[in-house]
């Protein structure tokens, strides 16, 4: 398909044009995953690990949350 068409069907609104888009390639700029490693003594993964289970989420889960709310106040 022609850019132009795609254009012309995206502005009239009318139509879904998800089915023109390869989603598999999609992208979100800035919220790609980057993977890290953390070393914890392990007092700290006990803690980390109940207070999960307390939550139930997953460790991982809570670290990610911890470290957002904590960047998010930093700015």
């Amino acid at each position: 398909m022609k850019t132009a068409k795609f254009d012309k069907i995206f502005d009239s609104g009318n139509e879904d044009i998800t089915e023109y888009l390869d989603l598999t390639k999609a992208r979100r700029p800035g919220l790609e995953i980057k993977r890290v490693n953390v070393d914890f003594p392990e007092w700290m993964i006990d803690s980390l690990d109940k207070e999960a289970h307390r939550l139930g989420i997953t460790r991982q889960a809570l670290i990610k949350v911890w470290v957002a709310d904590r960047l998010d106040h930093h700015h």
